[in-house]
């Protein structure tokens, strides 16, 4: 196995990748979720049909945000109890890991926390409460809870033994600016926090976008 390509242990086909730190991806030909151990992919699942989605993302959708050009190389799905979203995998051409959100048409893009601090519980966690993330107020605005519907492409971590996590949606406080937002992950056995901002697709210079009947 090389950085960039191979074998899928259940059916052969080769399997590209468009980022070098991948730990899983699913093979496109056969669905087998593949993890990377060392050199070897190992088969530790399948993945079934995913949700249908009104998204134009897909995989290999290209664009540049804040001067950083990205392409799409994977993809989580959730659902909860008033529907789902995506949240796209982009691999920066500056080296870098960021999730682009979708919801029903509504973009985000965020990265990991550079100084998330001291994050509550699960069970401590309260709406209303406010925390200092990235030297900026937030305040905890909804939490929910979703499952996982299916995955796609190449991840940073594993997802195939993941049911149910809770997210943290957090929005600023008093500092005016209502673009910005911040969320806990709490779906691996410490917290994670991201921060980022509401983008529109027309931002994102978007190309290789997925085309629908009346476009």
């Amino acid at each position: 196995m090389t950085a960039r390509t191979a074998a899928c242990p259940n059916c052969g086909a080769t399997i590209e990748f468009r980022w070098s730190g991948a730990v899983q991806t699913v093979c496109p030909y056969c669905k087998a979720v593949l993890v990377r151990r060392d050199l070897d992919l190992e088969k530790v699942g399948m993945v079934s049909d995913l949700p249908p989605t009104a998204s134009p993302i897909q995989l290999g959708t290209e664009g540049k945000f804040d001067g950083d050009a990205f392409v799409v190389v994977g993809r989580i799905v959730y659902q909860y109890e008033r529907g789902g979203w995506n949240e796209w995998h982009l691999r920066t051409m500056r080296g870098a890991s960021a999730w682009l959100s979708d919801a029903q048409g509504d973009l985000a893009i965020s990265t990991l926390a550079k100084n998330a601090g001291a994050l509550p519980a699960a069970d401590a966690l309260q709406v209303g409460q406010s925390y200092t993330i990235d030297d900026t107020r937030f305040r905890v605005a909804s939490l929910t809870r979703a499952r996982y519907a299916g995955v796609e492409g190449e991840l940073p971590f594993t997802t195939w033994d993941r049911s149910e996590a809770l997210f943290a949606d957090l929005d600023t406080e008093g500092t005016g600016d209502r673009l910005r937002f911040a969320t806990i992950d709490y779906s691996d056995d410490a917290p994670v926090a991201y921060v980022g901002t509401y983008v529109e697709l027309e931002q994102l210079a978007a190309r290789n976008l997925r085309r629908f009947e009346g476009w």
